[in-house]
């Protein structure tokens, strides 16, 4: 039989080492989901339970692999779902390749059943690289672009291929006019600034005295140059959400996440420093960065087009990471006064004090804060770790201490519900022989992890390490836009809104044949943990966690205090048990070293 363009397609992806695509089917794609079958099912379609699914699959996957995630959707409402998980990658610089069916040529144009303009829907999420094919010469160079720039920009792009053209028979293009050959791979790069650029950062940094680092996800090859900078100039280091895994917790002078999630050690850190180096991150919450003109300030970024944003650098280097800080070492001097370096240590130690005396606060019926804190040290040492938005994106910044090997992620810039659970079904197909551990809120839960649960208990009995859990904080609120009702907008609990359904979530991972554990008292939580590392199948562990155990800021300014004051004033319906929890939790930063709690 003669080898159709959907053939080639799948043996294109094929030879640039494509293992699985996340798709679900419709007839948009069934001259791909045909050429599937000839391929025997190489590369491994995965099934989901919905194309927007499929999406946060394929950026999962691309996370925690490092290689470009591949996810397809047939025309018109698969194509629409895709855009969620899509916009996800691109704002978080993942790189992930959609394939999308459309109507067939002669309907274009005509109002045909499921015809939507996809070039213009998705322009703006693969705005890198979007084409349609329309004759099967043009196909390799389309598709051999659009996985070379997503691999090499971090971003998505898109290949629409009318459902016509995938049934026909393909020929290559040839050596002639207006034909475009092409070829596949990339190798890597490095780059590194000019020789003057790096004078002058290193003249910013050996002038400072209080040095601080902020380190996001474009420093992760560069873990070893980032301790050996901040132990040369005595500084402390930051982390942005998304860097949240490139160093471990266990350094004493990490202070771990910045910004609203994020802890007072890395507001001390901030607030206090002569000097900024930031280093592959774009961290966005410039009230969380050190106040204008305080601090000189150096940037470190590959992409040009994010160098120099969020603060006044003085010096903006451009270049990968790990390269940049090998060539600007040698120009740093060793600071020989270390108080700096102690204050911030101390910072950090008091901290984790606090953290845990937080956690031992006693809520109805479980702190939130303790199901986080048991779990940190019980975490294996190749775990990979997902959270959802939400209030269990607060805990996960705060109380997990990360350490070498482990990864971990979430959406970070677009900050989308629902992705939990997907990216931990994507990591799993990347490492089917490393435990993955997904956090999420019952609305998070509600919306996709429920849906997610069907396809893990599909797949589970292929990964050599079956163990998946997802854990569920059961507090029937919308947590965290009740939280920013009341302290951005001074607004009560608004009922219709923010409460939900009661679902019992272990018990449906249990119909599903997954095991299911409810908690409730707090003497339950690290043996639920333990159990569920231990286990032979993926987990649900349901956290039945109290709602009014308050996400407090870093820093929480009067305005704030203010309109959180407003909100109760006005009958938030759980008022007296947001003063009560809020005041235990606040405490806690007040009592010495080894006490407090109740």
């Amino acid at each position: 039989m003669a080898e159709l363009v959907a053939d080639f397609l799948l043996r294109r992806l094929r030879e640039w080492g494509v293992d699985h695509v996340f798709s679900y089917a419709g007839d948009g794609i069934n001259g791909l989901l045909a050429a599937w079958e000839r391929a025997g099912n190489k590369p491994r379609f995965v099934q989901s339970r919905h194309e927007e699914l499929s999406a946060f699959e394929a950026v999962g996957y691309a996370k925690f692999s490092g290689r470009v995630g591949v996810c397809a959707a047939t025309s018109g409402p698969g194509a629409i779902h895709l855009l969620n998980g899509l916009y996800d990658a691109k704002l978080d610089r993942v790189p992930v390749v959609a394939l999308i069916g459309q109507t067939a040529r002669s309907a274009m144009g005509g109002s045909y059943q499921q015809e939507v303009d996809l070039m213009s829907l998705y322009k703006d999420v693969a705005s890198e690289y979007l084409e349609m094919v329309t004759v099967p010469e043009q196909l390799p160079n389309v598709l051999d672009r659009a996985m070379r720039t997503a691999q090499t920009r971090r971003t998505v792009t898109a290949v629409i291929v009318p459902g016509d053209v995938q049934t026909l028979p393909y020929s290559p293009p040839q050596h002639e006019f207006k034909m475009v050959p092409s070829s596949t791979g990339v190798s890597g790069c490095s780059v590194v600034p000019d020789a003057e650029g790096l004078r002058a950062a290193a003249e910013v940094l050996n002038s400072g005295e209080r040095v601080a680092i902020m380190i996001g996800q474009g420093a992760r090859d560069a873990a070893e140059e980032v301790v050996a900078v901040a132990d040369q100039l005595g500084a402390g280091v930051a982390k942005a959400l998304l860097g949240k895994d490139v160093l471990p917790d266990d350094l004493p002078f990490v202070t771990g996440a910045a910004g609203l999630l994020g802890t007072k050690p890395s507001y001390q850190l901030m607030s206090d420093c002569d000097t900024l180096l930031v280093i592959g991150s774009s961290f966005p919450y410039s009230q969380f960065l050190p106040q204008f003109g305080q601090a000189r300030g150096v940037q470190i970024d590959i992409d040009p087009n994010r160098i120099g944003m969020r603060y006044p650098f003085e010096v903006n280097l451009v270049g990968d990471a790990q390269h940049t800080l090998q060539a600007l070492l040698p120009m740093l001097h060793r600071k020989t006064d270390r108080k700096w370096r102690d204050t911030i240590e101390k910072n950090v130690r008091d901290w984790w004090d606090v953290m845990e005396r937080r956690a031992h606060v006693d809520a109805e019926p479980l702190n939130p804060e303790r199901v986080f804190h048991e779990l940190s040290p019980q975490l294996p040492d190749d775990v990979i770790l997902t959270s959802d938005s939400g209030s269990a994106a607060n805990w996960y910044a705060r109380h997990l201490k990360i350490r070498r090997g482990m990864r971990a992620s979430l959406s970070g810039t677009l900050a989308t519900m629902g992705p939990g659970a997907p990216y931990a079904t994507g990591a799993k197909f990347a490492h089917p022989d490393r435990p993955v551990i997904a956090l999420v809120g019952d609305g998070a839960m509600q919306m996709n992890g429920l849906n997610e649960l069907i396809t893990i208990a599909h797949y589970w009995q292929e990964w050599s390490d079956p163990r998946v859990i997802i854990a569920v904080l059961n507090n029937g609120d919308l947590n965290q836009v009740t939280w920013e009702l009341r302290a951005m907008s001074g607004a009560p609990q608004f009922i219709p809104s923010q409460r939900l359904p009661d679902v019992g979530y272990a018990a449906v991972a249990e119909q599903f044949g997954l095991r299911g554990s409810r908690i409730d008292t707090p003497d339950q939580v690290a043996d639920a943990w333990r159990q569920a590392l231990a286990s032979d199948r993926p987990c649900v562990l349901e956290f039945v966690t109290d709602p009014s155990v308050p996400p407090i800021p870093p820093r929480a300014d009067l305005d704030q205090l203010e309109k959180v004051t407003s909100s109760l004033l006005k009958g938030d319906p759980e008022a007296w048990s947001v003063v009560r929890e809020g005041v235990k939790s606040k405490l806690q930063e007040f009592y010495p070293r080894g006490r407090g709690r109740e």
